[in-house]
């Protein structure tokens, strides 16, 4: 029987609608027009552009009657630089009725950071935290076209600030998506690399909300079901990346993985991952997340090594040792497997240390950690 006691009372309050399939992109005009127009801020990146994404889904909108005002300029890890760049173009644009994020999760993070600035004004960092809206939001849609980061199901954005690169995470019900489209179509176009990082990405999120101390029945059911999904279909995206029978359970898992997170937290992986990327900007997220997450996993099995067993379970793998599986997802990604294979530098191992214990995500782990917990960790993924 799964084991969902961590919170003792939980609050579950869905407010997203999801259309899933292949090629649902053509319904994004009909589902913009429920929701508002007829002028719409596309948010994407160059990427989704030279895929020809960008460009198919302006056609379907304006097939609707509806303009949209395509912001491109979105990178990887987006910064409040990103963000003040995407809401200077809207206010050019002005007035925006909707807001679409199109993109892998660096484009939705942005795409609710504008909406954040664009409704409420202020900077960024005004909402740092949860709630800090005061004012209503434009109505928005979330288009995924990575099986990653989840954001598409969930109330916050990450964005780091341009100085620092310290990443804040700016939350609230407000900046939900109103309407998510999953097309596996569109995961189709996403090059190896990308595919392989955002999966393990994926991966890392359903493992770590499944134990977080802020677990709940609702955020494992969720879970559970993304890691079902993702473990038996990761190794055949990378193998077959047009296959759309393995695309959907990949973009579905992220999905659900996503919600997981959004009625749960995550834990120690991810707060190694964030100074790790922000001292060394070549490093993606999928991949940082990915070289500490079997050794955080093999650091708290001592708390919740039976909900690690009832992972193993829930995808029928040949062992109970999910830290080995995950090894193997990432030895079959082609993942790096040490820090000193992106030419970390050791000297900077306590450093990232210190800077892992104040990342909020980290607070949520299973198993308490201090400094020289984190210390252990970048000792062990070295």
């Amino acid at each position: 029987m799964p084991n969902h006691s961590a919170a003792t009372s939980f609050t579950y309050d869905p407010s997203i609608r999801t259309v899933f399939g292949a090629n649902a992109l053509y319904q994004l005009g009909e589902l913009a027009r429920q929701l508002a127009g007829p002028r719409v801020l596309l948010v994407t990146d160059p990427g989704v552009v030279q895929a020809g994404i960008a460009t198919k889904a302006q056609a379907v909108l304006q097939r609707a009657d509806l303009e949209p005002f395509n912001f491109s300029k979105v990178e990887e890890n987006p910064t409040t630089a990103h963000v003040e760049a995407g809401v200077r173009f809207a206010q050019q644009h002005a007035p925006i009725h909707l807001i679409i994020g199109l993109g892998g999760g660096s484009a939705m993070d942005c795409a609710k950071g504008i909406n954040f600035i664009l409704s409420n004004g202020g900077k960024m960092e005004d909402y740092w935290g949860k709630n800090k809206a005061t004012q209503p939001m434009l109505p928005a849609i979330g288009v995924p076209t990575t099986a990653g980061t989840g954001s598409e199901a969930q109330s916050f954005a990450l964005i780091a600030q341009a100085d620092t690169h310290e990443k804040m995470a700016c939350g609230d019900r407000k900046a939900r998506f109103h309407t998510v489209v999953l097309d596996p179509a569109l995961s189709a176009s996403a090059p190896p690399a990308v595919t392989a990082a955002t999966g393990l990405d994926a991966i890392a999120h359903a493992v770590e909300s499944y134990a977080s101390t802020a677990r709940n029945p609702i955020a494992q059911l969720f879970a559970r079901e993304a890691w079902r999904l993702l473990a038996e279909s990761f190794a055949a995206v990378l193998e077959r990346p047009a296959d759309l029978d393995a695309r959907g359970p990949m973009l579905l898992g992220a999905h659900l993985a996503g919600m997981a997170i959004e009625n749960s937290m995550l834990g120690a992986a991810h707060a190694c991952a964030n100074p790790l990327t922000a001292r060394y900007h070549h490093i993606s997220h999928g991949a940082a997340v990915g070289l500490f997450l079997p050794h955080v996993i093999r650091f708290n099995t001592q708390a919740v090594g039976p909900l690690y067993s009832e992972l193993c379970s829930a995808a029928q793998l040949d062992h109970a040792d999910l830290a080995a599986a995950v090894d193997q997802f990432r030895t079959t990604a082609g993942l790096p497997q040490r820090l000193r294979d992106v030419q970390v530098d050791a000297n900077d191992l306590p450093h990232m240390a210190r800077d892992a214990t104040s990342q909020w995500t980290g607070t949520f782990n299973p198993r308490p950690l201090n400094e020289a917990d984190f210390l252990h960790l970048y000792e062990a993924a070295y």
